[in-house]
This record gives C-alpha cells, sequence and structure tokens, in this order.
C-alpha cells in the first residue's frame, strides 16, 4: 500500500528557526539511533517514521553507525523513503553523522578528511540520496587538526552532498573555534548536538549554550529522557523488563537509576501532573527554555511514545516559579 501523508500534519506542530539560519525545525525530531536497525521489527520502525511525519516531525537524524548493526538505520531508512515516501524528500531535513568507529582500519574513525568525506559517501549510498541536509563531525579528533575536520566538513558543502553542517559532543571552547573557522571558510556551522538533560547539565557548566547563543547557532540535544529515566517508567523503582534491568544495556544501568534519582523524578512528575503533562513530557519542555535549543531528538521503540512527546508542543512554555522549582530539585 502506498503511504500517502496526512493532509493536517502541519497544523499544529511548533517549529523553531535554528539560530540564525533560514532553517526551521519542528520541536522534537526523530532519531534513528538504536530502533531502526536490523535488530528490531522493519514494520515497527516504517510505522513510528510514517506516524513522526504524519505529526509534523520533518526531521529524521541519523549517523553512519546507528543500527545495529552500524549503517542498517540508514540502510532501513532509506528503503522506507525510496519505496514510500519519495515525493515528500523536499519537506524533510535528513541528517547523518561520521566520527565515531565505522570500519577496520586507521581511515573507519575520527575526524580526517578522508574518513569524514568517504563516510558520507557511504551513507548516501546506503540512505539512497543525492545529498543529506546536515552533516555532523560526530565528536572531535583530539589528533587531528581541527581545520582538517572543519575544512572537510566546508568542502562537503560546496560539493553538493549536504545543504548544512554541524558538530556534536564539542565542548564550549571546541565549538568557539570550530565556528571561527567554518566562518572564515564561509560555511557557517548550522547547529550544534549535545547530549543534555535534566540530570546531564554539563553544557551549562561548561557555557556551551553561551556560545551558541552568541553566535547564532542552533542547539539540538540528544538523550533528552536520560534513557528513559525522566519518563513514568522508573517511579516506582526498576521494572523487570526495563533497559536498567538489563545486564547487557551499557546506556543506562542500575546505578542510574538509584534511589536518590527516583525521588527526584517523583518530585519532577508532581511538577508534570501539576501541568497536565507527562513526566517525559516537562523533561523536553525544560529543554526548551533555552534560547539556543532549536529541536530535540527523541528516540522511540513505539509509536504511542512519539505521540505522547508531540503532546507536549500544547504546553511548551515554563514559568519562572517552575523553573526554580524544578532546578531545586535536581541541585
Amino acid at each position: 500500500m502506498t503511504y500517502q501523508a496526512a493532509s493536517d500534519r502541519y497544523n499544529d506542530m511548533v517549529y523553531k528557526r535554528c539560530g540564525n539560519s533560514g532553517l526551521l525545525l519542528p520541536f522534537v525530531s526523530l532519531g534513528l539511533w538504536h530502533n531502526f536497525g536490523d535488530i528490531a521489527p522493519f514494520d515497527v520502525a516504517k510505522d513510528m517514521i510514517f506516524r513522526a511525519f504524519d505529526l509534523g516531525i520533518t526531521h529524521f537524524d541519523l549517523a553512519n553507525n546507528y543500527g545495529p548493526p552500524p549503517g542498517t538505520a540508514e540502510s532501513n531508512f532509506g528503503k522506507i523513503l525510496h519505496q514510500h515516501m519519495a515525493q515528500y524528500r523536499d519537506e524533510m531535513v535528513i541528517s547523518s553523522k561520521a566520527g565515531y568507529l565505522m570500519w577496520d582500519g586507521p581511515y573507519g574513525e575520527w575526524g580526517s578528511r578522508k574518513y569524514l568525506i568517504s563516510s558520507l559517501d557511504q551513507s548516501l549510498k546506503r540512505m539512497q540520496l543525492d545529498y543529506v541536509d546536515i552533516f555532523y563531525s560526530h565528536r572531535p579528533d583530539p589528533h587531528t587538526p581541527l581545520e582538517e575536520t572543519m575544512g572537510a566538513l566546508d568542502s562537503i558543502v560546496r560539493s553538493g552532498k549536504a545543504l548544512y553542517v554541524g558538530i556534536s559532543n564539542y565542548n564550549a571552547a571546541q565549538t568557539r573555534r570550530a565556528l571561527e573557522i567554518l566562518d572564515d571558510l564561509g560555511t557557517p556551522c548550522l547547529i550544534h548536538q549535545p547530549r543534555y538533560n535534566m540530570f546531564d547539565r554539563w553544557t551549562e557548566q561548561d557555557g556551551l549554550h553561551d556560545v551558541l547563543e552568541d553566535k547564532g547557532v542552533g542547539c539540538i540535544p540528544f538523550s533528552p529522557l536520560a534513557q528513559g529515566l525522566l519518563t513514568n517508567k522508573y517511579l516506582s523503582g526498576i521494572p523487570a523488563d526495563s533497559r536498567a534491568a538489563d545486564k547487557n544495556n551499557q546506556f543506562l544501568s542500575e546505578n542510574d537509576v538509584s534511589a536518590e534519582n527516583i525521588k527526584k523524578v517523583q518530585r519532577l512528575n508532581q511538577i508534570a501532573e501539576a501541568r497536565g503533562q507527562t513526566m517525559a513530557q516537562l523533561a523536553i519542555c525544560w529543554l526548551h527554555r533555552k534560547p539556543s535549543v532549536a529541536s530535540v531528538i527523541i528516540g522511540a521503540s513505539k509509536v504511542s511514545q512519539i505521540e505522547d512527546i508531540v503532546a507536549a508542543q500544547s504546553n511548551l512554555s515554563l514559568t519562572e516559579d517552575e523553573i526554580k522549582e524544578i532546578d531545586a530539585i535536581l541541585d
């Protein structure tokens, strides 16, 4: 059956300008990090992508190593796009990244010109695309001159393989220097993608948001729900079927779901309930209090999770009193 997007998909979605650019992003974007590879049910992944687009989510975030196994999230997304959504390509913002280990040998990770350009070429083939909208340096490379990494991003835009470029996981000092280099090259940085949530506020302590606001660069946090901790899932402890209970899980441990953190989430959830929201919705709204935040990348394993987050747009603003109360809980 041919997919036909919902005719009202743009009626309710909140779109925000990304930094000083002309690009608008939905207040939440769908990340294809961990539930869109070959070990995940293909039809479930397809339904989540369809539903996200029907709800007005136009931005789909990928990377070369997303899966698992690495590369399969891009391949599966490419199949879905090519077979069912090709007519909507110009209504989508599709991003990819390179920086982490992708293939064997000395050229399969980090930030060299050879790796970044080769990786993007592979990503385009997997997704059956001529270009991506945003291409990121996924992490800073301590052994490659920043001028080389940023120069590769500049070349990629000039080649037509990406419309914009971004960086991810760079600290404030690294970010400021990267932005200076890109500005000098004539390819300004569009966006920065850091890990940022209520339990991980390194970007505030580091001054990253100040740099982004000063330079007019958008911010798009990942892991906004702290791998599920900032949801209703752990309000009463660790469920047997949860990520934290899985001994093979490398993203959220029992130590993360400590008694102290559970108490904090319970108190935060009281604020969410008073606002008529779920814990996850409050966590997204809290991120959007920062002026630099243009969108937030969410992960999902089922359609209902996407629907829950999108419903947060009906009440995105936090009062000063709510922000102070949240800060008091988190301190």
